[in-house]
């Protein structure tokens, strides 16, 4: 008769293979902070496309400006109008994150745009804040930075 002894079950006396707890904490700490890293470019990034797409609207509405003055030789609306700033889909988009409105009102020879963050993006958005531009292509911008980060 065979007399069953552990080592029979459990094979040699050797460790068996596998991780132990403290390497498995290092490996969880490593991608805690990959993942903290990669987060914080995120963010920077989608800061930066909402920028972008505030800058490009900007432009649209400008150019939608530029348009009316060619036909109407004046760059403000007609009384009749409930909005100063020309029908542009762009506005809408962004709205969520910028506000795009007149900084006075339109006069027949000038104007001047802004861009205004709204809710996450005016906290995110130290380093160009306002954004605007003028009928004289002059670009501006409110935060830290200068025109030539922002712009």
């Amino acid at each position: 008769m065979t007399t069953i002894t552990p080592r029979m079950f459990f094979g040699s006396a050797r460790r068996a293979g596998g991780f132990t707890l403290i390497e498995l904490m290092i490996t969880v700490a490593i991608v805690a902070i990959l993942a903290s890293v990669a987060m914080a470019s995120y963010q920077g990034s989608v800061v930066k496309t909402r920028r972008g797409n505030a800058k490009a609207c900007l432009t649209e509405v400008a150019q939608a400006l530029e348009r009316r003055y060619t036909t109407k030789m004046t760059y403000a609306a007609d009384a009749a109008a409930t909005d100063v700033l020309p029908a542009v889909g762009c506005r809408t988009e962004i709205a969520s994150f910028y506000t795009v409105s007149a900084v006075d009102t339109l006069t027949a020879s000038a104007y001047e745009l802004r861009a205004v963050p709204q809710g996450k993006q005016e906290t995110a958005d130290t380093l160009c804040g306002t954004l605007g531009i003028t009928n004289t292509g002059t670009k501006k911008e409110n935060g830290t930075g200068s025109v030539s980060d922002c712009w």
